[in-house]
């Protein structure tokens, strides 16, 4: 820092004579050349906010090493506010919009809480409810690092798996149990389970318990658990369901709300796409070609299924997820879905709730959602923990009411656009979504399989030339045990050798010989297939079947060859055996000429 005498003497530099005509120019000139770190003193004033870590937390040091090793090393704003209380082991009431990391908030301090204790069989001490298996196995999987290092053991507990597999780990002891209601009451019922001995237990989105109508079983689970222990319920909305659960379990509970349930993240934008209906497949297939991850939500398990077959045939890698697949396929399209074998998820509203994927950076609503909260589920699959996204709801001319009902409801601003004349490939579409025509899809589709097929070519010449120079290797050994048998029996090796040498040439020629007839074959064959038309159909070609100048008249055999103008058998003893000629019908039959009016009579038995 100068010294005052410093900027006098600069002031007297700039030739200022009086203190009353000092100009602030001149003055603010004269300790610019000085050098004068103004805003270094400005932020010696204000002090910078000190970063929480989530050793400051007072969680276990193998926890904040295991958080480290994973790369988690700053608590979310909800994390940081509820684990403190919950370690201190107060009854924990989290509001936040889904994505926001209640996960870790409210699992930490459970594991936390029960590291070093004992868990008799069929009795766990800590019980997590979720609404769905998506959930229950995202939150499991979130989880068992860390309670790993604590040395706890973790099951889940949910329908479309073994229950036999989950019987038979409580039966050997499982601290923590991640369980979905249903399964967790028919499990109990079987008595292979008591909550006599929770010490903690978690209910996660519980308003979407009460949507998918599990609040009865929760109830009847809750009321299981004794007093007297820590309880955590986090939702993303406070509904009178979820009032009263908070008053009949909680004591005293701690709230804390991060990030509110209406979806005004800053970090997510909302645009509706009015679109005619000959234009929703093609802007759905645009969209979907984008580069990225891209969960699209329809209404309907069909419509699932319908909409993924119709991007896949159009180049898009897709696949459906919704409740009617069994839960080893709903798993493995996940599990596809996250490694990045498949770039766009159909789902059904069962993807919604709770399904955390990193990395999607757009939400399509093909289908509106039916009401705000399955909205705003919908939405909260992109923009998690801080990252941007894009939510895009394709919208029919009738459509356009409701839809922006739902987003006022929502709570959310979205902007409007009307796709025009341009379809798919509108360029207000392409920057909203990255919209990419299908032709460039495909091209990217054969450009891929073209490298493919350039890697397999190269791959194969290395194999054939690591098997020529095994052959030659094979030959040359061949050739010297012939030469060496041909001396042993007191013949001429190099005769020997030579016609051995000539039969395995001629059976070489003979196989080229076959191949190459295989292959022309086979071009012939190529050669002979129908063409396909303008739409890809096949074109009809004559099969050699039967001709209709050899037919009757309705297209059935000539009379000549099966008797009669309806192409029936003759009417005479050539007619195949074992059926009854007219006059040798059994008795109790119908005699024509005895009929009268529309009655038979029957002859007499």
């Amino acid at each position: 820092m100068p010294e005052n005498d410093e900027i006098v003497e600069a002031v007297e530099a700039a030739e200022i004579t009086s203190i009353v005509e000092i100009d602030a120019d001149d003055i603010v000139e004269a300790v610019e050349a000085l050098d004068i770190d103004t805003d270094a003193d400005d932020s010696l004033d204000e002090p910078a906010e000190p970063t929480i870590t989530f050793g400051d937390l007072g969680l276990p040091d193998g926890v904040v090493r295991k958080l480290a090793q994973n790369g988690v090393t700053t608590p979310f704003p909800i994390q940081a506010a509820t684990i403190p209380d919950a370690l201190a082991g107060k009854d924990i009431l989290g509001r936040g919009r889904t994505g926001s990391g209640k996960t870790l908030s409210f699992g930490l301090p459970l594991l936390a809480g029960l590291a070093g204790g004992h868990t008799d069989k069929k009795k766990p001490r800590g019980i997590i409810l979720t609404p769905t298996r998506e959930l229950a196995m995202q939150v499991a999987d979130a989880l068992q690092p860390y309670g790993d290092v604590l040395g706890l053991k973790m099951k889940v507990v949910c329908g479309g798996t073994s229950m036999g597999n989950q019987i038979y780990a409580l039966e050997r002891g499982v601290d923590v149990l991640v369980a979905t209601p249903g399964r967790l009451r028919d499990i109990i019922n079987r008595g292979a389970c008591s909550l006599e001995a929770v010490k903690i237990a978690v209910l996660d989105e519980a308003d979407q318990m009460a949507d998918l109508g599990f609040l009865p079983e929760v109830t009847e689970l809750l009321d299981q658990i004794p007093g007297g222990g820590q309880r955590m319920l986090f939702s993303a909305t406070m509904e009178n369901e979820i009032g009263t659960l908070v008053k009949r379990y909680l004591t005293d509970p701690v709230t804390h709300e991060v990030d509110s349930a209406q979806g005004n993240v800053t970090t997510m934008t909302h645009h509706v796409l009015v679109v005619k209906p000959k234009d929703k497949a093609p802007v759905t297939a645009a969209i979907a070609a984008r580069k990225g991850r891209t969960i699209i939500f329809v209404r309907t398990q069909l419509g699932a299924d319908r909409i993924a077959e119709q991007l896949r045939d159009a180049g898009v890698k897709a696949d459906a997820l919704h409740g009617g697949m069994t839960q080893g396929a709903r798993t493995r399209t996940l599990a596809d879905f996250k490694d990045g074998y498949v770039n766009a998820l159909v789902a059904t509203d069962v993807a919604a709730r709770g399904i955390h994927v990193d990395g999607i950076d757009l939400v399509l609503n093909v289908d509106p959602a039916g009401d705000h909260k399955d909205y705003l589920h919908r939405s909260g699959r992109t923009a998690r923990a801080g990252r941007s996204g894009v939510v895009v709801s394709l919208a029919l001319p009738h459509q356009r009411r409701q839809i922006f009902r739902l987003m006022e409801d929502a709570g959310v601003d979205a902007s409007r656009h009307i796709v025009g004349g341009a379809g798919a490939f509108d360029p207000e579409v392409a920057e909203i979504t990255g919209a990419r025509s299908l032709t460039e899809v495909q091209a990217d589709s054969a450009n891929n399989s073209a490298k493919q097929a350039e890697r397999e070519v190269v791959d194969l010449t290395k194999q054939l030339e690591r098997l020529q120079r095994r052959a030659v290797e094979l030959r040359e050994e061949a050739d010297r045990l012939v030469a060496r048998a041909a001396r042993e029996r007191g013949e001429d090796p190099e005769a020997a050798v030579a016609e051995v040498t000539e039969a395995a040439e001629a059976e070489v020629a003979a196989a080229a010989v076959e191949a190459e007839r295989a292959a022309r074959a086979e071009e012939q064959r190529r050669e002979e297939r129908p063409a396909r038309d303008e739409r890809g159909n096949y074109e009809r070609r004559d099969r050699g079947g039967f001709n209709r100048d050899d037919r009757g008249d309705r297209g059935g055999f000539r009379g000549g060859d099966r008797g009669g103008d309806r192409g029936g058998f003759r009417r005479d003893n050539d007619r195949p055996s074992g059926g009854f000629r007219r006059d040798e019908r059994p008795s109790g039959g119908f005699n024509r000429d005895d009929r009268g009016g529309r009655s038979f009579e029957r002859f007499p038995s």
